[in-house]
């Protein structure tokens, strides 16, 4: 069992999780703007895009870029300044780190090392899209972004075809269309489901309807903006989704990505589930040859 209090340790630095606008600036806490002018150092997705940040509210503070292709090679070097007592900051670009946002490694080894993780509240997508969404609100289940390709997102969508929560998605607009389809595959056309975009934001805008409705709107009409995608729970659950051995072997691949396995690793283990050449089914699932 481990107890850290967030401000009586004075042995080490602290770790503070800002969370910054998804749009507009004036949803900037007052005690968010405090916490980066008095940090040591922020830690930012994005030196750049937080620099904007820090200049409209006279912040100058030093950054330092911590993002997901960084994360090995800062992550020690930022324990070992919050050790030596150092006051860091990490935000992402928009919204609450960790949530679909580099973070959870940083807050992970920062809780391992025994130093205050101190999370401040404020702004985030998915939570402001479902309070205006006319769904149920609580509960709900929060996904982020599904998988890119096809039938990894079958896969995931399987697993939720029967939770009664109302399911909450984030998606970028060039792949909105192909995830409607998917949805509309595996859900039904007939699931409410509202789709929320730039929030906070000028163009801000809530579209309602069943999912096929969805679907065929922005099949005629290019989407625009970030979207925040919510679909209402299943309230008749039918059968479970189909267990692994009575999916086909590309299927069952599909599932122990979306479980956290590599690819590679998930097309070994697959093909030693079913007896199958390893090679011949990565030349499969990877269409080479075709």
């Amino acid at each position: 069992m481990q107890q850290i209090s967030s401000f009586q340790n004075n042995d080490t630095g602290r770790l503070y999780l800002v969370p910054t606008p998804i749009g507009n600036l004036d949803d900037m806490t007052f005690r968010a703007v405090k916490t980066l002018r008095d940090a040591d150092l922020i830690a930012a997705e994005d030196t750049r895009h937080t620099q904007l940040l820090l200049n409209h509210f006279e912040i100058n503070t030093k950054e330092i870029s911590f993002h997901e292709h960084n994360t090995e090679q800062r992550i020690p070097e930022l324990i070992n300044k919050l050790k030596n007592g150092m006051t860091i900051a990490q935000c992402s670009d928009a919204g609450m780190p960790s949530i679909s946002d580099p973070g959870r490694e940083l807050v992970a080894a920062a809780v391992k090392a025994g130093i205050p993780v101190v999370p401040l509240p404020g702004a985030n997508a998915g939570l402001t899209a479902l309070i205006a969404s006319g769904l149920t609100p609580q509960p709900f289940y929060f996904y982020g972004f599904l998988q890119r390709k096809h039938q990894q997102q079958v896969t995931e969508l399987q697993a939720m075809v029967n939770r009664p929560e109302t399911l909450i998605f984030y998606e970028a607009p060039h792949r909105l269309k192909k995830t409607l389809a998917t949805l509309v595959e595996v859900l039904g056309g007939d699931r409410q489901a509202v789709l929320a975009r730039e929030l906070t934001k000028r163009y801000e805008e809530f579209s309602r309807g069943s999912l096929g409705e969805l679907k065929d709107y922005f099949t005629e009409h290019s989407p625009r903006g970030e979207f925040v995608v919510l679909v209402a729970g299943n309230p008749h659950p039918k059968e479970s989704p189909q267990p692994a051995n009575e999916l086909s072997p590309l299927e069952q691949v599909d599932r122990e990505i979306v479980k956290g396995l590599s690819t590679n690793a998930a097309i070994k283990l697959v093909a030693k589930r079913n007896g199958l050449n390893r090679q011949q089914l990565y030349r499969q699932y990877h269409h080479i040859g075709e």
